[in-house]
C-alpha cells in the first residue's frame, strides 16, 4: 500500500505539473502567459489576452488536474493519508511544475479540484463563499483569499480526517503566500475589480 500511495503522489504531482495555461496558449497561438499581463499562468491572466474560450479551457484543465488524481486515489483505496498526499501533490505540481522550470500559477482552481475530490461539502462551502464575496466586493483575489481562509474551518466542521485537514491547511497557507502581491494591492486599495482585473491572474 505504501508503494501504491507513493506512485499516486508522484503521478499526481506530474499531473499537476502540466501547465494548462501554457499549453493552451501554445496550441492557440497566444503569447506565453508568463510573459503577458500579470505573468501568471492561470485562467484569469489568459482571459486578459486570450479571450473567454482559452480561459475556460485553462480553468477546466487546472480544475481537473486537481480532481482526477484524487478520484483515482479513492478508486485505488489508498487510505485517508494517501488521499491527502495525493491532493497536496497535485496542488504543488501546479505551483511548482517540473515541466516548466517550476514556474506555476497561484493554484486556486487546482486546489478547488483537489478539495472537491476530498470532500464535496467542503468544496461547495468554499465555492459559495467565493461567489458571495465576488458578488459583494467584486474583487477576485479577495474572494479567493476569503474562501481559502475559511476552508480549513469548513474541513473541521464537516469532520474531515486529520491528515486531509492538514493537507488543506497547507494548501491554504501556500495560496495566501502566492497571493502576497494581491494582498499588498488590497491593503493599498489598488486591487482591480472583476471585469477590469489585472493582478489576480
Amino acid at each position: 500500500m505504501l508503494l501504491i500511495t507513493l506512485l499516486f503522489v508522484v503521478f499526481s504531482y506530474l499531473a499537476g505539473s502540466i501547465s494548462t495555461a501554457i499549453l493552451v496558449c501554445r496550441a492557440m497561438g497566444l503569447p506565453d502567459p508568463r510573459s503577458e499581463g500579470s505573468h501568471n499562468p492561470g485562467a484569469t491572466n489568459v482571459l486578459r489576452f486570450g479571450g473567454k474560450k482559452a480561459a475556460a479551457i485553462t480553468l477546466a484543465g487546472d480544475f481537473l488536474k486537481g480532481l482526477l488524481p484524487v478520484l483515482l486515489a479513492w478508486w485505488a483505496d489508498v487510505g485517508e493519508t494517501g488521499l491527502a498526499l495525493t491532493a497536496l501533490a497535485a496542488f504543488l505540481g501546479h505551483l511548482y511544475p517540473v515541466f516548466f522550470n517550476f514556474e506555476g500559477g497561484k493554484g486556486v482552481a487546482t486546489a478547488f479540484g483537489a478539495i472537491l475530490g476530498l470532500s464535496w461539502p467542503v468544496a461547495l462551502a468554499a465555492l459559495a463563499t467565493w461567489l458571495l464575496m465576488a458578488f459583494v466586493v467584486r474583487i477576485s483575489s479577495l474572494s479567493a483569499l476569503t474562501a481559502a481562509v475559511l476552508t480549513p474551518i469548513y474541513s473541521w466542521w464537516f469532520g474531515l480526517p486529520f491528515s486531509q485537514s492538514v493537507a488543506i491547511l497547507v494548501m491554504v497557507l501556500l495560496l495566501i503566500w502566492r497571493h502576497r502581491s494581491n494582498i499588498q494591492n488590497l491593503l493599498a486599495g489598488a486591487e482591480d475589480k472583476i471585469g477590469t482585473d489585472r493582478s489576480e491572474g
